[in-house]
């Protein structure tokens, strides 16, 4: 079919047919093969869905060999090819339901990429497809669709080009009518703007949408009805699960809202009461240990139904705010003494540190992944330990989840930093987050704008985010929650956060646990955030309004001087000797642009005018009438050559040495002695002519003698080759 100006091809039947189902889709000339399999037996003892999507970046897809000298197989998954999996993740695990105990693994194998259209989009098309003609249960199928304002327009689909110009770029996932997942990344869009762009991607799903089913009618599978396949003890579990469900119904107001419970401590110790009662009245009843382990471990989830009840019935949550309500917030910067700059947000039990780092341009990051050979400046990382939730458990390196919290606040921030060429430093913001509950990432965006202002990175405006709530019953009642946490994140919720200044949005994540949202949600969301990111930046101009006009005495200086590009070999000298030299003599970082851009960086500013005036003098094009001092470094008869610049030599001819007659250079100099010269001229070769006894006094009655001819060439040098003013 034709959609979004290019043809979107589906293969079916060919590759990996081992697989449950899977899918070849072709979108332009970019292929991604998916594969959607579940295990045929059900996993004891867990108290989740254990969905796998798996996003697998292949460098030959893009005609790449991995550019390490010593590894050229794929390795670990790159940050991009995670995100791309998070993204499908968050637009089909929705629609499964969550009682479903048996593995699924969703895997997504790019094997061509074109340069213009992007993986993501056919990636989801891909996973919905297979999802959709596979055996395995699924409340599907879904489509998705990039958006983006090219020109101020909006187009479906725009290519990689359009999309680094334009000023929007919105993923949207779901159907027309009901909105599942939304990924996006604005330059200060307003919300009537976004809400608009979403509608405009929603309403082109149709097509795909339905090219999708004409497929799953053509070659769909019977789909499994695992509850009939279910066991005497999946039996036990749901009538034990319904006993436990009257215990706490019973209990909602002498245990859960006898009193408000502001902090994450008070609400543990809640639940914590409900799972000892519980595991003490099911194993009096003898309940087989597999169903008490599901139970005690899905206890917050049947609280949270009660929770979400009191909200729709009587706007009472349970720390006591209003469903408008931020938490508490305190924050804080400059609290480390050496770094560049720090933030402290805090918002209720949510604390995020953030720290900025200022590097010279040779410490931006190099991305050489299947989509992307570019430099990357701003850098945001995500850090967070067990004790971040008060729990113990061995140091990893980032999950997935880590590295989508810390790219969507560095996306927030992205479009606020000053232009490279006024600040030509590599940045980067790590949030060590310090206590989670309720929109972390929402929290080391706020604490990455404080930091940013406390290092002295000219941003051009502050940025805030609130991650905003649903409480809904399924059949039509809802209410949007401001500033979600915990407790409140239940089923028929949903966990949509906006950040953005005061004149418009940045960025957006937006994942739900229901089969979508309607429209009159999605626009009454984001007014309540706006109001509520106004609090937050109002908050925070309390403790610094704008970033401050010196840097950190730590931090490094940049000072950046443009020459000649022809000089740029002067500079690096062969094999890189001059430049490395400068290096080691002065202890600065020097980085070099092709347009004559010598970019240096120091924290030692005696080392960096060192630095400088040494470039400077390499590079310094030498005119007519300047005055050098120098030594001779070279004595011919016919004159003596004098070093006036690193590199660059001069001749003075015998004639120009003094006003009295010298018979030969050496008679009046040595090598290394030190001499005051003027420029005469450059000629037409490039070659320095100098003078000695134009700065001397004329004697008086003084008679010019005709120049002397040594024989051969310049200065009697016979057929030696001709000097060019460098050593």
């Amino acid at each position: 079919m034709e959609w979004g100006g290019r043809t979107l091809s589906v293969e079916i039947g060919k590759l990996a047919l081992q697989a449950n189902a899977s899918c070849l889709v072709r979108y332009g000339d970019t292929v991604l093969l998916a594969t959607a399999t579940m295990s045929k037996q059900t996993r004891d003892g867990i108290d989740f869905f254990p969905l796998m999507v798996n996003f697998e970046e292949k460098l030959y897809a893009a005609g790449k060999i991995k550019g390490s000298r010593f590894i050229k197989r794929e390795g670990r998954p790159s940050e991009e090819a995670i995100l791309s999996g998070r993204l499908v993740d968050r637009a089909i695990r929705p629609l499964f339901n969550e009682a479903m105990r048996n593995d699924v693994q969703v895997i997504l194998t790019a094997l061509s990429f074109d340069g213009e259209n992007d993986s993501q989009i056919p990636a989801m098309i891909a996973a919905s497809l297979a999802l959709a003609i596979s055996p395995i249960p699924w409340n599907g199928p879904i489509a998705g669709a990039r958006v983006g304002r090219v020109n101020g327009e909006w187009k479906l689909n725009p290519n990689i080009a359009e999309r680094e110009s334009g000023d929007t770029d919105i993923v949207v996932a779901g159907t027309p009518d009901k909105v599942i997942m939304v990924e996006a990344g604005c330059k200060e869009a307003s919300e009537k703007e976004v809400i608009e762009g979403m509608k405009f991607g929603a309403e082109n799903l149709s097509a795909a949408l339905d090219f999708i089913k004409k497929i799953q009618s053509e070659v769909g599978q019977q789909k499994i009805n695992w509850e009939e396949n279910s066991d005497e003890r999946e039996i036990k579990l749901k009538q034990t699960e319904k006993e436990v469900d009257e215990f706490i119904k019973s209990h909602v107001d002498d245990w859960i809202f006898d009193s408000p419970k502001k902090n994450r401590a008070e609400r543990v110790n809640m639940v914590d009461k409900f799972s000892k009662e519980i595991e003490k009245i099911l194993k009096e009843k003898e309940t087989d240990e597999t169903i008490v382990k599901i139970v005690l471990g899905r206890i917050k989830v049947y609280i949270e139904k009660y929770i979400t009840e009191r909200i729709l019935k009587k706007n009472q949550r349970l720390d006591g705010r209003g469903i408008e309500d931020v938490r508490d917030l305190n924050i804080e910067v400059g609290l480390l003494p050496r770094t560049h700059g720090t933030g402290l947000f805090q918002r209720g039990d949510t604390q995020v540190l953030s720290v900025v780092t200022l590097g010279a341009p040779g410490d931006m990051q190099t991305l050489d992944t299947m989509e992307e050979d570019r430099i990357k400046r701003y850098m945001h990382h995500y850090n967070d330990t067990p004790a971040t939730y008060g729990e113990t458990g061995p140091l990893r390196g980032p999950g997935n989840r880590a590295i989508g919290h810390g790219a969507l606040a560095e996306r927030a921030l992205f479009p606020v930093l000053p232009l490279e060429k006024d600040f030509p430093y590599a940045i980067r913001v790590v949030s060590e987050v310090l206590g989670s509950n309720g929109s972390s990432s929402m929290a080391s965006t706020c604490g990455s704008t404080l930091a940013l202002m406390d290092a002295g990175v000219p941003i051009k405006k502050p940025v805030a985010g609130i991650a905003m709530g649903l409480a809904s019953d399924g059949k039509g009642d809802w209410k949007i929650i401001t500033d979600l946490q915990d407790v409140e994140d239940g089923p028929g919720g949903m966990d949509f956060k906006i950040a953005g200044t005061r004149d418009g949005v940045t960025s957006i994540q937006m994942d739900t646990k229901t089969d979508g949202l309607i429209w009159e949600i999605v626009e009454k969301t984001f007014k309540q955030s706006k109001e509520a990111r106004l609090k937050i930046l109002d908050a925070m101009a309390k403790v610094i309004s704008e970033p401050r006009k010196e840097l950190s005495p730590y931090a490094p200086r940049i000072i950046t001087i443009n020459i000649n590009p022809d000089k740029i070999r002067d500079v690096i000298g062969p094999g890189g000797k001059m430049i490395n030299k400068i290096i080691a003599e002065t202890g600065v970082e020097i980085d070099i642009e092709d347009d004559g851009r010598v970019i240096v960086t120091s924290v030692d500013k005696v080392a960096m005018e060192k630095a400088l005036n040494w470039i400077k003098e390499l590079t310094h094009e030498v005119a007519a009438g300047e005055i050098y001092e120098g030594a001779v470094s070279r004595l011919e008869d016919f004159g003596a050559f004098v070093n006036i610049l690193p590199g660059q030599d001069g001749l003075v001819h015998v004639s120009e040495i003094a006003w009295a007659r010298t018979n030969k250079p050496s008679d009046v100099l040595k090598l290394g002695d030190k001499v005051k010269v003027q420029v005469k001229e450059i000629d037409n070769l490039g070659r320095i002519n100098l003078s000695m006894k134009v700065l001397l006094p004329k004697p008086e009655g003084y008679v010019d003698e005709p120049r002397r001819d040594f024989g051969g060439g310049r200065g009697g040098r016979g057929d030696r080759k001709p000097f060019r003013g460098r050593s």
